[in-house]
């Protein structure tokens, strides 16, 4: 989400409110990052010597929102600020919340940070770097490294080894080897950490330009295994060559995932990397064509990505839309059999715009055969001048008018109806009428 306007106005003054009151204070953390890369940050965090009530006395609007860590937010001018005290943790027995804390200076407030390049403090007023950490040196060489001990700091907090990968990405930095063995060997301790912190994570990397890099790092270093464990049996899962000459199911799935735009939908981020999941379980080789075969891996590829994204913790909307791309996407290879009514409806379907892509990439990622995709593309473009689903030209009261009982049959008359509304055969109320007495037998008018 973009800052409000003048939000750099309102943290500096905020900034300097402190310091004339007697308070050290400084920006901290990612925006200090992000300024020196000359990228515009999404937020400004503040760090002070300010013990939190006297942050709250000195602004109008303040929510404690982590008191007992020292974090007050303070709303200025439409946007919102987390000042935080300068703290040093104790131990982190929960592998995310330290058990206590303990009010101290910029440098130890440095020190029990998770990255050196997340580890700079600005001064805004003075216009003063402050580095304890060796992190303008890191940020300039384009290097991720833990602050001090990386295993101490993943104890600390299980989601660093994630976030260690997610800014990687984003940044389109190296991770230190010290901290990439870190990363590799505690791996497995992910489990500690809850569903929705690591689906957050997840998003923020795959959603990133450089997401094939993400999901290779994610699997180099073992935590995609603990995340997306089915995806192992991709690698090495063949394909018939004569649809896949790209390879095995891994291989397609990652060249698609490279073939996608640079934004897309969360739906449609994980309908690529879920949509052949099935294929490993419904695997066989035809014995009197010598054929490989993966029949009904489109079905059991949705219920397994409801299971995935159920675990996960994803929101049921997004659960659903996923889930109906993958369940269709082996339709689209029957698309120019479809009758007309049938066609209308399969694209007037509210996922559509994202089962095309996939549909596209899909193609672009195996054996390069467009003619479904741009018989659709041309089918969307001819139906375009009217809605697919036009307003139904009768409706259940209709068929009670003309005297028919309800019942079952009303469904089966309302829908042959409208297909052939949809085919052009039928265009206005009385014809319809018409059509159903000439159909269903003599009725009253």
């Amino acid at each position: 989400m973009p800052l409000p306007e003048h939000s750099e106005t309102s943290a500096h003054h905020i900034v300097q409110r402190l310091q004339e009151a007697g308070f050290e204070a400084m920006y901290a953390g990612g925006c200090v990052r992000d300024m020196l890369r000359g990228v515009p940050p999404h937020d400004y965090d503040i760090a002070t010597s300010a013990r939190p009530e006297e942050v709250q006395a000195l602004f109008r609007r303040t929510v404690a929102v982590g008191a007992q860590f020292g974090v007050i937010s303070v709303l200025l001018n439409g946007a919102d600020f987390q000042v935080a005290t300068f703290r040093s943790d104790g131990v982190y027995s929960d592998g995310r919340h330290p058990e206590s804390v303990h009010f101290s200076n910029a440098e130890e407030d440095a020190r029990r940070r998770d990255f050196t390049v997340n580890g700079l403090f600005y001064d805004p007023v003075r216009r003063q770097l402050r580095d304890y950490v060796g992190g303008q040196a890191d940020l300039d060489a384009k290097i991720l490294r833990a602050i001090g001990d990386p295993e101490a700091r993943f104890a600390e907090d299980r989601l660093r080894m994630l976030r260690a990968v997610r800014f990687a990405t984003v940044l389109g930095f190296e991770i230190d080897p010290a901290t990439w063995a870190a990363v590799q060997k505690h791996a497995t301790s992910l489990v500690e950490v809850s569903a929705e912190r690591i689906r957050d994570e997840l998003l923020k990397t795959l959603h990133s330009p450089a997401r094939v890099r993400g999901l290779d790092m994610l699997d180099q270093s073992g935590l995609l295994g603990q995340i997306l464990p089915e995806m192992e049996a991709l690698k090495g899962c063949q394909q018939p060559p004569q649809f896949h000459p790209e390879g095995d199911v891994w291989i397609h799935t990652r060249l698609m995932l490279s073939l996608l735009p640079e934004e897309v939908s969360t739906p449609l981020l994980f309908a690529v990397l879920l949509h052949d999941i099935a294929k490993p379980a419904t695997f066989s080789l035809d014995p009197a064509e010598g054929r490989i075969r993966f029949n009904g891996h489109d079905k059991l590829g949705a219920e397994m990505a409801a299971e995935i994204l159920g675990r996960l913790r994803f929101p049921k909307k997004e659960i659903e839309s996923t889930v109906e791309c993958i369940a269709q996407h082996m339709a689209f290879k029957d698309v120019q059999q479809m009758r007309v009514s049938r066609l209308k409806r399969f694209l007037a379907r509210p996922t559509m715009p994202d089962e095309l892509l996939l549909h596209r990439v899909d193609c672009a990622g195996s054996n390069q055969d467009f003619s479904n995709y741009d018989f659709l593309v041309r089918k969307i473009e001819e139906f375009s001048k009217e809605p697919l689903i036009p307003p139904p030209l009768l409706s259940g009261r209709d068929l009670l008018a003309m005297g028919l009982e309800a019942g079952p049959l009303f469904k089966e008359i309302l829908d042959s109806v409208q297909s052939r509304q949809l085919e052009g055969a039928l265009h206005g109320r009385e014809e319809a009428m018409a059509w159903v007495r000439d159909t269903y037998g003599p009725c009253t008018s």
